[in-house]
Formats: structure tokens, C-alpha cells, sequence
């Protein structure tokens, strides 16, 4: 028996755990209004929490689309892979190394030296957390590439006959982070929340068909041999 079926509920975790708990973490993100006002510990665990979760959420996704080859499965693979790499090399820099930074200012005992070098970082175009624009390019590209690639999947996975109610969703809350333009409360819980209640319905979806089909198989062998008997009786 495969593992799907001897486990539904291990193979609806496989694909809710990362985003679920990645949505349970942002909740805690701290809003940096002020880089020197930061609770560093909180802001640190954060960040170091997200560096796997994020490509670790991408594959959940991915992973519902791994038995199709249409063009929409493809593009939703492609973005899930340009969000994993995108966010974390975004994270990374605008989150942990400005972190440290923060860190060591406030145990210098004079913060004002390091604001120049945190504030180059913090307001880089690329790399940086807020950007001269308020969209660093890393940032923006993850999160499109994570809309486009959910779109993609929700797409792929409506042709494969899921129901609109969580494709929809699925979609729809992929674009949490463009809306709130923030990975912290409310656009990262409601992201990625959003997307781990989906794929969980979805894998749910899938399971149901495949039990359903596997019954159906069962009966339809068991059937046979009593339809042969009836015939091998009646002649």
C-alpha cells in the first residue's frame, strides 16, 4: 500500500507543515520602524526560522503539481524555484546580516556610528529590506515569481479536476505579500497560511479520488469472477 494511502494524514502534513509553520512565525515578525528600536533576539529567530521555511514552503507547493507535465505544472515549478532562491538570498540579507548589524551597534554603545553602514544595506535597491522605493528587486521578484507560480499551479491543478474552492484559494492567497508588500502581519500569515489550507485541501482532494478509485477497481475485480460463475451456471 502506498504511503498516501496508508497515511492520509502524513501526506496532507507533507505539503501543509512548511507553509503552516512559516505563517505561525511571521505572526511574530517585528515591524522595524525603527532598525535601533528592533527586539534583535525576536527579529534574529525569525529570520533564522525563515531561511529554510521559505524553500521548504515553495516545494509544498510544487510538490502538488509533481505528477503533471502540462505547461502550467512547468511554470508553476519554475516560479516556485525563482521565489525559493529570490526570498531566502532577500531574507538573508535584509534579515539576518542587518540583524547582526542592529546587534553589534546596540552592543558598541554607539549605535549612531553603524547607522550609515546599516542604512546602506537596509536601503539598497536589491538587497535591501525597505529599498529607495520601498520594493528591494529580490523581494519583488520573490514574491511575483510565488503569485505567478501559484496561479500556474492552481491552473494546472483545475485541469486535473480539483475544485474551483481551494485552486482558488490557493491563488488568491499567493498574493497576500504583493498586497501587504510586507512578509510580516498580516501579508506573511495570511500568504502562507492561506496557501498551507489549501494544499492541504487539495492533497485531501487527491487522496479522496485515489481512495475512491482504488475502491472502485476492488468491486469492479470482485464482480468479475461472480458475472464468469453466473455465465459458467446458466450454460
Amino acid at each position: 500500500m502506498s504511503f498516501s494511502a496508508d497515511r492520509p494524514w502524513a501526506a496532507v502534513a507533507l505539503v501543509t507543515a512548511a507553509p503552516f509553520v512559516l505563517a505561525i512565525i511571521e505572526i511574530f515578525h517585528p515591524h522595524p520602524d525603527d532598525l535601533f528600536a528592533l527586539d534583535v533576539d525576536t527579529w534574529m529567530f525569525v529570520h533564522y526560522a525563515q531561511i529554510p521555511l521559505f524553500p521548504l514552503s515553495a516545494l509544498s507547493v510544487a510538490m502538488l503539481v509533481r505528477d503533471r507535465t502540462d505547461w502550467a505544472a512547468w511554470l508553476c515549478k519554475a516560479g516556485m524555484f525563482v521565489f525559493a532562491v529570490a526570498f531566502t538570498s532577500f531574507d538573508t540579507a535584509a534579515g539576518l546580516v542587518i540583524g547582526l548589524l542592529v546587534k553589534g551597534a546596540l552592543a558598541s554603545g554607539q549605535p549612531e556610528a553603524w547607522r550609515d553602514m546599516i542604512d546602506a544595506l537596509w536601503f539598497d535597491p536589491v538587497l535591501g529590506g525597505k529599498g529607495f522605493t520601498d520594493a528591494p528587486l529580490l523581494g519583488l521578484i520573490g514574491r511575483v515569481a510565488l503569485s505567478f507560480g501559484a496561479v500556474a499551479g492552481a491552473v494546472s491543478l483545475k485541469r486535473a479536476g480539483h475544485g474551483w474552492a481551494p485552486v482558488l484559494l490557493l491563488a488568491a492567497a499567493s498574493f497576500g505579500l504583493n498586497v501587504f508588500k510586507a512578509h510580516s502581519w498580516p501579508g506573511g500569515p495570511l500568504t502562507f497560511g492561506g496557501m498551507a489550507v489549501a494544499a492541504g485541501w487539495i492533497r485531501w482532494e487527491a487522496l479522496r479520488r485515489k481512495a475512491r478509485a482504488m475502491a472502485a477497481l476492488e468491486a469492479g475485480q470482485v464482480a468479475a469472477p461472480r458475472k464468469a460463475r453466473q455465465q459458467v451456471d446458466a450454460s
